[in-house]
């Protein structure tokens, strides 16, 4: 394990739980449109918030989305049939 798979546990903003459907959604579009900036430019300890706080905006949001719709296409079953040409293409 390296320093990078720690998170961190110190708060590093308003606690998900107490965020409206609305403000949870605004500040995780937010952490994941910062994300790849902050994994090739931040610093160890940037890095590590910012992990942090993902962790804890989609755990907040998995928690009120237990049952949120899945693509079929973002499965494994769903990946498998994008690889497969139709029967009539198949050498």
């Amino acid at each position: 394990m390296n320093e990078h798979d720690e998170w961190n546990t110190a708060m590093t903003g308003v606690d998900p739980s107490t965020l409206d459907d609305q403000q949870l959604m605004k500040e995780l579009e937010n952490i994941h449109r910062t994300r790849h900036d902050t994994l090739l430019y931040a610093s160890n300890d940037a890095l590590r918030a910012h992990n942090g706080r993902m962790a804890e905006l989609e755990g907040e949001y998995l928690r009120r989305n237990p049952r949120r719709p899945v693509a079929a296409g973002r499965t494994r079953e769903g990946a498998r049939e994008r690889g497969r040409a139709p029967l009539g293409e198949r050498s």
